[in-house]
């Protein structure tokens, strides 16, 4: 399977006759298909008829972008042990190597989490008020090697972000895993413990690139590890505990707030957080999730943080088709209707239609599309490797990750979820730019960005059943594609000088 992979990730590159007969532009096209195509390059198109045009824009500059990736969970690293080396390594290739797709941008837990194999914390919820018996040994078979092969075969690196799903039971006011709020005597010790966590993976030779306060404060129905929040509550801790400890202890790491979904909370969050200097000067961006809906944009809400607050980050944090067990080996499922979210069982009727069936595939590349073009700098999936119960999970919160396994067959299966990210993953690097573009067809899903070297890539989805065409307009040339019926495809132009 690795070795298909790295094979359509290569080749030459196309030259396609542009509007202007005298000119030509170089170009590389991928595409992801229902029809069996997996990061395949695209080489030859069938005449064009008619064609939809669609200017490129890059005098037009938005956000910059921090990276693309998914999450070290103890699930993930746990599995990955379980299997030959062989496959270890293969998996960690495709998700970080060249010739794979260059995660930039990932995520782990301070203490558990529902993907881990049970509850615990750096104290072994023993009150510790002083901290002294502080160790992440708990992370040292697992995540931690799990982070350091990885970084091993990254050849530009990437950041990680950290967070805690709940502080030790012993500094909440119900003194229990999930629920419960931090006790205000114990405001000071949380905010020592991130800065401890942070020198340990230090120590480690793995430095933390930012935090989230507390993942989900608005809890996640008692279900697993959990720890409330009000803004204010989180206001009054960032402020005056957290951020001045990280200040002392000379810990320069990035502070994103909030940590959950998108919609009206979203937006009520932020007006607190960043009413005005005071209250946002800890804060160096918002992090959230897609649970609310994993259909809906929430396009209103991302723009308001952002115009709230637009020197600062904006970062997905957390994603992924959950309340499913894997379909193993079955590429059709995940380009079908068929596949639900939690919604679809549990939310209230005047919420359902924000949780239909809806396609896998589609909802994380419509859902990427939609953030980059709505201010989103960065973009990270949940649990890089599952197995085929969708596990293992303490609450058995089953989920579905891009890559499957079964580890006592020692077997892997790269989803068509995992070709879907590498569409942005491997091609949009790291201090990008969106740029802008003018897209008549709604059909077609379009993103536009400029890498550092000045080169243009463009994302385009096409969920409708039959190929489409398209022209890619740019300083007066055009780039002339088809992308087939389901499909998603990366065109990638080289400087134009």
């Amino acid at each position: 399977m690795i070795k298909k992979i790295f094979w359509v990730l290569t080749g030459i590159s196309l030259s396609i006759a542009c509007t202007n007969l005298n000119d030509q532009i170089d170009f590389e096209v991928y595409e992801t298909s229902a029809n069996g195509n997996q990061l395949t390059k695209i080489t030859n198109f069938s005449p064009l008829a008619e064609t939809v045009k669609i200017e490129i824009l890059p005098e037009t500059k938005h956000q910059s972008i921090i990276g693309f990736g998914g999450s070290f969970t103890e699930s993930s690293a746990y599995l990955l042990n379980k299997l030959s080396k062989k496959n270890r390594d293969s998996i960690l290739e495709a998700y970080f190597g060249e010739r794979g797709a260059r995660y930039s941008l990932t995520r782990t837990h301070i203490n558990s989490c529902d993907f881990s194999l049970g509850n615990y914390d750096y104290t072994n919820n023993q009150p510790d008020p002083k901290l002294s018996s502080f160790s992440i040994d708990e992370d040292r078979d697992d995540i931690i090697p799990m982070i350091k092969a990885a970084k091993a075969i990254s050849k530009n690196g990437f950041k990680i972000i950290s967070s805690p799903w709940t502080a030790p039971p012993w500094m909440k006011d119900n003194n229990d895993w999930v629920g419960g709020k931090l006790l205000p005597e114990y405001y000071g010790t949380w905010a020592m413990f991130f800065s401890k966590y942070l020198e340990a993976y230090q120590q480690e030779g793995t430095d933390i690139w930012a935090i989230t306060v507390e993942n989900e404060p608005l809890g996640n129905g008692n279900n697993w590890e959990s720890m409330h929040y009000t803004p204010e509550e989180m206001v009054d801790f960032v402020n005056n505990h957290l951020g001045p400890t990280l200040d002392k202890t000379g810990q320069k790491v990035k502070i994103l707030g909030y940590d959950q979904n998108r919609g009206e909370e979203l937006e009520q969050w932020a007006d607190v957080i960043y009413k005005d200097e005071n209250t946002s000067r800890y804060f160096d961006g918002f992090a959230v999730h897609w649970y609310a809906s994993t259909y809906d944009v929430f396009e209103k809400s991302l723009q308001h943080v952002h115009d709230l607050a637009p020197e600062k980050l904006l970062i997905q944090t957390e994603a992924c088709v959950d309340s499913e067990i894997p379909h193993w080996k079955d590429d059709a499922w995940y380009w079908s209707k068929e596949a639900t979210d939690w919604g679809w069982d549990w939310a209230n009727e005047d919420q359902k239609y924000l949780h239909p069936k809806y396609v896998p595939v589609y909802r994380y590349a419509r859902d990427i599309i939609g953030c980059l073009n709505n201010e989103v700098q960065g973009w990270v999936d949940w649990n890089l490797v599952l197995d085929k119960q969708g596990g293992p999970n303490w609450f058995k919160n089953w989920c579905v990750a891009p890559v499957i396994v079964d580890p006592d067959a020692d077997e892997i299966y790269f989803t068509p979820l995992y070709f879907t990210l590498a569409h942005f993953s491997r091609f949009i690097k790291p201090e990008a730019v969106r740029i802008g573009f003018n897209n008549p067809e709604e059909s077609l899903l379009v993103t536009a960005l400029q890498n550092p070297d000045k080169s243009i890539v463009v994302v385009v989805l096409n969920m409708k059943s039959n190929t489409q065409n398209f022209e890619l307009l740019l300083n007066n040339k055009s780039v002339q594609v088809q992308i087939n019926g389901q499909a998603i495809q990366t065109i990638i132009i080289p400087a134009i000088n």
